[in-house]
């Protein structure tokens, strides 16, 4: 512990440092109140919300070694399956490739449709992540099958009503090869205008974080400049010199319609806003996305992601059709205990009936274990 010399001498050096950013803090602040003026009061409306989801991975890996699982599944907030996969570090990526595919060469999951509107048919080229060479591969194909499922509700669904669908993450992604997110986020447009003209629907893609690199580092500036005191529900575009603070590449950061340096921003197909959904200044601010080409609508889509938010539970004032989704998407509890039972009776089969009682042991053993620290 500190003595009472070395917690003076801290304070001093901790007040030196925090005094010495000072004119840092003060350009923030100055940054910050260049939004006041394009900040809008949300008006709340009425919808039906869809949310994606993909579970935890850190609730989903179940390992007895050497053997490590990755149980991939993306739920919709209904409780709808839109994706079941389990894959391991030592999995074939080409025999993955084409089980997204039948032997006809026609598409058999969400992951297959995306790779065939992309024209891609192996997930190497869909992703340069997925060669295999490091074991975090197993991670990008969980983003990726979550994209994919996005991409099949925009795509490959049919609406009945107006609908807003919610992506839980920005909609920017670092994983795709060359231009193809870019390429996907047009098919998705494409998609949306389709449904309006031959149904007159509407629908709305956006994607909320809970937490962001800008956000964070503005959030102090934000609340010395209260921008959004104004006792209401707002919102407000995130400027690109906020981004630029931030962000090292341009292409994450960069509208899509934005040519300027003659290279498309292929990271991203959203236009950033920070949203507060609660009329109080104490009340949480998130980071969206709405995709680009509907950023003229931002008004109409806060306004139904704000009625979804007040109804928000745990997490207050966070649209409930996430939370929904993340409540039914989660492997926990009997779930993953039954997939671990599965991988060991699995590894008990392998081994044959002679070696079988000595897994039988190794498990009886594993779970007294885990039991004497719960």
């Amino acid at each position: 512990m500190f003595d009472a010399d070395q917690i003076k001498q801290l304070k001093q050096l901790i007040g030196d440092q925090v005094e010495a950013g000072r004119a840092e803090l003060d350009k923030l602040v100055d940054q910050t109140r260049a939004i006041r003026s394009d900040v809008r009061v949300i008006r709340p409306r009425a919808a039906t919300s869809v949310a994606l989801m993909a579970s935890d991975g850190g609730n989903n890996k179940v390992a007895f070694n050497p053997f490590y699982l990755q149980v991939v599944r993306v739920v919709d907030s209904s409780g709808k399956e839109l994706c079941m996969e389990v894959v391991a570090p030592i999995s074939d990526i080409d025999a993955l490739s084409r089980r997204q595919f039948h032997e006809d060469g026609s598409p058999s999951t969400a992951l297959g449709r995306m790779m065939h509107g992309l024209g891609v048919e192996r997930l190497q080229d869909l992703s340069p992540m997925m060669s295999g060479k490091s074991p975090s591969w197993v991670q990008v194909f969980r983003d990726l099958c979550e994209w994919a499922t996005l991409y099949d509700l925009v795509c490959h669904r049919d609406y009945a009503v107006d609908t807003l669908i919610v992506r839980d993450g920005l909609l920017r992604a670092k994983i795709f090869k060359g231009e193809l997110f870019v390429k996907m986020g047009e098919l998705m447009y494409e998609a949306i205008e389709r449904i309006y003209r031959r149904d007159r629907r509407k629908v709305w893609l956006v994607g909320l974080a809970k937490k962001t690199q800008v956000l964070e580092y503005y959030r102090l500036a934000i609340s010395l400049s209260g921008v959004f005191d104004n006792g209401a529900a707002c919102f407000a575009k995130v400027p690109a010199a906020m981004l630029d603070e931030v962000y090292l590449w341009d292409e994450y950061t960069r509208d899509i319609e934005d040519d300027s340096t003659g290279e498309k921003p292929k990271f991203n197909i959203g236009s950033m806003y920070f949203v507060r959904f609660g009329p109080y200044s104490g009340d949480p601010i998130w980071t969206v996305d709405v995709m680009s080409r509907q950023d003229k609508e931002a008004q109409a889509i806060f306004g139904y992601l704000q009625a979804d938010a007040v109804a928000g539970f745990p997490i207050p004032l966070y649209p409930n059709c996430i939370q929904q989704a993340d409540s039914f998407s989660r492997v926990a509890d009997l779930d993953m205990d039954i997939i671990e039972d599965q991988l060991v009776d699995a590894v008990r089969d392998q081994v044959g009936e002679d070696k079988a009682p000595i897994i039988d042991a190794l498990r009886l053993a594993s779970d007294v274990a885990a039991r004497r620290y719960e």
